[in-house]
């Protein structure tokens, strides 16, 4: 389980630190251009705001457990991935754009599997 977990975890730090970053070096028309319709309703400031919870959510789930400086981090940082999913979600359901809607549920999963895993199924220090 510890191994699945780890591998779950990698994933999605590699793909929040690359969405993520993205969000913070991009313009929001360079954003809305590439196909990122979403971004229209939201400011500079959010897409921005949105983009560092990314990244930090993406390292929470590696650095803290990997040189064992408070671990129940790991799990904090997945359980900010489903909220941030879930936000991501509706935001897509009100834009009436279903197949993000399905990129965010299984993002949601993954995170929430690391979540209840790290919480509950395989803790770290245990």
């Amino acid at each position: 389980m510890d191994i699945a977990l780890w591998i779950v975890a990698g994933v999605l730090a590699l793909a929040f630190v690359g969405a993520g970053g993205m969000k913070l070096a991009q313009p929001k028309e360079k954003l809305a251009a590439s196909g990122m319709g979403w971004v229209e309703d939201f400011g500079q400031g959010a897409i921005r705001l949105i983009g560092t919870l990314e990244v930090l959510a993406a390292i929470g789930l590696i650095l803290p457990p990997l040189v064992n400086i408070a671990p129940v981090l790991a799990p904090l940082a997945a359980v900010g991935l489903v909220l941030l999913m879930v936000g991501a979600a509706v935001t897509h359901a009100r834009r009436k754009e279903p197949q993000m809607i399905v990129a965010n549920l299984v993002l949601l999963a993954l995170a929430a599997f690391v979540a209840v895993g790290r919480f509950a199924l395989a803790p770290f220090g245990v």
